[in-house]
Parts: structure tokens; C-alpha cells; sequence
């Protein structure tokens, strides 16, 4: 009796290992984790995709990380260039990394009285060490 509840438990063991490494092959090949249509899409999110702000205008956050985008480009370079004066976040994307990566388009116009100009910033947020970083800030490249 032991001999056969034994064998019986290394044939269970043996498919769970095989449905496991079937699953490994799987996402081994380079697709994308996710449910596959009879399309041939897959449908939800990649891990560590970009995914739109909604709302940016009214997104206190979002506009919260401009302003912090434009005092930094200003800090960085003083005495170099024109300083620059926020005027709001125009468009963004939130991407999840080791924390948050926010890809802001943000608008502002020189102190001296120039004209509004739109920018693209890229900010790292990692809210458990109560850190922002300032990777670029460069004007945006025309349409």
C-alpha cells in the first residue's frame, strides 16, 4: 500500500514538473506575459510599459513634478542660459521602474519675457526614499 501511495505522489510531482517547465519554455521564447486572443494579441499591460496620465491639468501630482522639473533645469544651470518659468504639464506618462518614471511634456517660457516653449522631461520618483531626480530636460522635438 505505501509503495503504491508513493508512486502515485511521483507521477503527481513529475506532471506538476513538467506543467512547470512547459510554462517556463513558454515566456523563455520572448513573448510577452498575458492572455493570448484567438488574434493572436495579448491583452493588459506589459510590466514596465509607459501608460498615459489622465487628466494631467487637474493632476496636482503631475503638474507637482513639472514645477520640480523647471526649478531643477534652472538650478542646474545658473549663470549658463536663460532661466525658465513654469507654466504647466502639458501631457505625461507614468512608467513603474525602481519607482516611478514620469515622461512629462512640459510647457515654459523664459523669464525675460519670451515666448511659451514646450519641453520633455524625464523624472525618477522613489517615493520610500522621499527622492526626484531630474534625468533630462531638453526642448521637445517639433511635430
Amino acid at each position: 500500500m505505501a509503495r503504491r501511495l508513493l508512486g502515485a505522489c511521483c507521477v503527481l510531482l513529475a506532471a506538476i514538473l513538467l506543467v512547470a517547465a512547459a510554462a517556463a519554455s513558454a515566456r523563455a521564447d520572448g513573448e510577452p506575459s498575458g492572455i493570448r486572443q484567438p488574434s493572436g494579441e495579448y491583452r493588459g499591460r506589459k510590466v514596465g510599459a509607459r501608460t498615459e496620465v489622465r487628466d494631467v491639468e487637474r493632476d496636482g501630482e503631475v503638474q507637482e513634478l513639472g514645477r520640480f522639473s523647471v526649478a531643477e533645469y534652472n538650478r542646474r544651470h545658473v549663470g549658463g542660459g536663460e532661466r525658465l518659468e513654469f507654466g504647466r504639464v502639458v501631457a505625461a506618462q507614468r512608467q513603474v521602474v525602481s519607482g516611478l518614471k514620469y515622461y512629462l511634456r512640459v510647457a515654459a517660457a523664459a523669464e525675460n519675457g519670451g515666448g511659451e516653449r514646450v519641453f520633455d522631461a524625464v523624472v525618477v520618483v522613489k517615493p520610500w526614499l522621499e527622492s526626484r531626480t531630474l534625468l533630462r530636460f531638453a526642448p521637445a522635438a517639433p511635430k
